[in-house]
């Protein structure tokens, strides 16, 4: 039977970072469908103006996330 390797920080980072991305996707998808689409059958520009707020803070949730995940790479000690 194969073992496992152990994975590496970065992998779990990445697979951390895409299980939130798909979940706040997910939210996203249900906020537009529950909120957003009843009020563009009533007032359109105001339905547009609420899912466009929605969208700022996904994208501002998500750039706070990059920064916060993202490490200086490691440095090459290899070079003479």
């Amino acid at each position: 039977m194969p073992t496992e390797e152990p994975k590496r920080p970065w992998e779990q980072q990445l697979r951390d970072a895409a299980t939130h991305l798909e979940a706040d996707l997910k939210n996203v998808v249900k906020y537009i469908n529950e909120e957003v689409v009843p009020d563009v059958r009533r007032n359109g520009s105001e339905a547009l103006r609420a899912a466009a707020a929605e969208l700022h803070k996904l994208a501002s949730r998500m750039d706070d996330h990059a920064r916060r995940s993202s490490a200086p790479p490691p440095k090459d000690t290899s070079k003479p």
